[in-house]
């Protein structure tokens, strides 16, 4: 049985058949590590902990919704990735994953570099103290201001990603009087197994110049050209959330394929190419990442392989990493408020949070897990939809999972994996207050973003 005409789309209406969720787990207090942060655990009262706090102390001194950020996991992340590439590739952290001053510094002292995509990232970085030559500049329509701030702060790279672009950058750069260091990002025809809005290497869509017709060749001709630029690289990226390593094999091979025909028309072999980033994390415990050390070796292999066969030098590698480090690093704590049983189907569970902290359920339709942290339950498990406080049918942070049946107001439920784009896409949805960031390490907890407050949200409206 389906009802599935609903204008917020068929997901909001339906009636599950059976068999269209997961099986609940064998121990709904069970934690899965792949989900959860490196130092989270329960304690003698069943409790979760996260760096030796229980959530119960968090709670009561930041409140909720809230985010948690397991620092210790964090750097160590960062460290995996840098020991996985070695001295011999460069590992820049996505900032639009999530962003602040606090990470900035964690980037800086842990030796990563950092990969920015607007004004307001960008003052970020360089207001925490990361060196501007370890910053890379991204996005597809950087404004003058912004490319004037970049070039005037220094940054390692602009990745240049349309015709005019590349003339918008030449000419801030000459009339600066440097030659900047630039990568083209080049759409190399690869359409990640992923969702539609976050596929990104297919032709048909806004980022990149476009390997079909030349597009590309031209560009790096125009590049060339261009007393300030410096051309260093070729970049690609094709999508996020991705675990099959195929999609990287063949665009890496297409953009070996642009280095030789420019090394046979120009008598240039560019030193560098960016892969992007995109390797998807776990979410639930269906998902199954890679490694840092597996997608080293794995990126490695191709890109050697490739450049052996076009009789090319091997390009330094550049990866950029977001989701991949500060995804599985945190989580958004929640008080269950009210609970609707709906006969036959699911039980909904409303948390004081929702689309405001939490948008890509909505959005993407993305898959997440949950679990009652505040104790432990013997109970039965029932099948619930955890939602939000916002007005809107939408407004879902889990589809589908399965907490116990004993379930309270009160209670304190988490969703893990919420560090990457959680609190980066969070909004003031119905006047909702963005929650804070709370790193928490060694037993001490402390806020690196704060909750806003409603005289923030007063200060901007000016009547």
């Amino acid at each position: 049985m389906s009802r599935s005409a609903h204008p917020a789309g068929p997901r909001h209406a339906d009636v599950l058949p059976e068999g269209h969720y997961s099986a609940p787990a064998a121990d709904l207090n069970a934690l899965d590590e792949k989900v959860w942060s490196r130092t989270v655990t329960r304690d003698a009262d069943g409790a979760l902990t996260v760096g030796g706090i229980a959530v119960a102390r968090l709670a009561e001194e930041f409140g909720t919704p809230a985010y948690f950020l397991d620092e210790s996991d964090f750097r160590a992340r960062c460290r995996a990735w840098a020991d996985a590439f070695g001295p011999d590739a460069d590992v820049f952290y996505a900032g639009k994953a999530f962003l602040s001053r606090a990470v900035v510094r964690w980037l800086k002292e842990e030796g990563l570099n950092l990969d920015v995509c607007s004004g307001g990232e960008l003052t970020t970085a360089l207001d925490a103290g990361m060196p501007a030559e370890r910053i890379a500049f991204h996005g597809n329509n950087k404004t003058v201001a912004e490319i004037e701030r970049a070039v005037e702060a220094g940054v390692g790279r602009i990745v240049l990603d349309s015709f005019q672009e590349i003339v918008r950058v030449a000419h801030i750069a000459q009339r600066h009087g440097v030659r900047q260091r630039v990568q083209i990002r080049v759409t190399v025809g690869v359409e990640a197994h992923t969702h539609e809005f976050i596929a990104t290497a297919h032709e048909d869509q806004k980022f990149g110049i476009a390997l079909a017709d030349g597009q590309a060749a031209e560009a790096v001709r125009r590049a060339l050209s261009l007393d300030g630029l410096e051309l260093i690289g070729v970049h690609s990226h094709i999508g996020s959330q991705i675990f099959d390593m195929a999609g990287f094999e063949v665009s890496a091979r297409r953009v070996v394929q642009l280095l030789a025909e420019i090394r046979d028309e120009h008598g240039v072999e560019l030193p560098e190419i960016d892969l992007g980033g995109g390797l998807g994390i776990a979410y639930t415990s269906d998902d199954d990442p890679r490694e840092p050390h597996e997608i080293a070796k794995a990126l490695s292999d191709i890109v050697t392989r490739e450049c052996e066969a076009a009789k090319l030098r091997t390009p330094r590698i550049s990866v950029e990493p977001g989701r991949a480090i500060v995804g599985p690093t945190a989580f958004t704590l929640y008080e269950v408020g009210t609970i609707k049983p709906l006969e036959g189907l699911r039980t909904y569970v409303s948390v004081d949070g929702g689309m405001s902290d939490n948008i890509r359920t909505a959005l993407y339709d993305a898959e997440y897990s949950v679990a009652l942290v505040s104790r432990t339950s013997d109970a039965e498990p029932m099948l619930v939809r955890v939602v939000g406080k916002h007005c809107e049918s939408g407004d879902i942070v889990v589809k589908d999972a399965f907490l116990p049946a004993d379930l309270a107001p009160g209670d304190l439920i988490a969703v893990p994996a919420t560090g990457a784009y959680c609190r980066s896409m969070a909004s003031n949805y119905n006047h909702a207050l963005r929650p804070p960031v709370v790193a928490v390490r060694d037993g001490e907890a402390r806020v690196i973003v704060r909750r806003e407050t409603e005289e923030d949200l007063l200060r901007l409206d000016v009547g």
